[in-house]
């Protein structure tokens, strides 16, 4: 803000109002889900899947009847002690597990990274905003000063005019 001298009175100047001219901020997990593979969905499911209790609890039942038929020849001893088909199911199992969650945590750290530039941009926004809150702050404080002053000169004259 400035304040012009003329003749008769002082004319306060504020800053342009902000015109809010900027993109909307979009939703990070809106624009992720758009742009998922079918690759990505599958690999976000099945980490769910692995990494839930109930993964846990059906595979040791399966665990725990694989090995109870074979120790018992019950109904047929296919893979009789100690299990080495069993080893390799669940090697193999292991090996297409790992990538696959590997997958869907380098998705959600690129998710992340998404989030956090998205952050950075509102971050910079705000900042913009704020810088234009304070100087017109500052123009208030400059014309209270200013309208301060000048009701103290007048009322210092009016008291000068009752003492007469």
């Amino acid at each position: 803000m400035s304040v012009i001298k003329g003749e008769k009175m002082d004319k306060l100047i504020f800053p342009e109002p902000y015109k809010h001219e900027h993109e909307k901020i979009c939703d990070v997990n809106e624009l992720y889900d758009e742009k998922q593979t079918f690759g990505e969905k599958a690999s976000d499911w099945a980490t769910s899947k692995i990494g839930s209790w109930g993964f846990i609890f059906i595979q040791s039942v399966i665990l725990l009847i694989w090995v109870s038929l074979n120790i018992s020849a019950w109904i047929n001893q296919w893979d009789p002690y100690p299990f080495i088909f069993l080893n390799l199911v669940v090697s193999l199992m292991a090996s297409y597990t790992a990538p696959v969650i590997m997958m869907s945590q380098n998705r959600q750290d690129a998710k992340i990274r998404l989030e956090a530039h998205t952050d950075y941009l509102i971050n910079l926004k705000a900042e913009e905003e704020i810088r234009v809150i304070l100087d017109n702050l500052n123009a208030q404080n400059n014309a209270i000063q200013l309208i301060y002053q000048k009701l103290s000169s007048l009322e210092d004259s009016v008291k000068k005019r009752n003492d007469l």
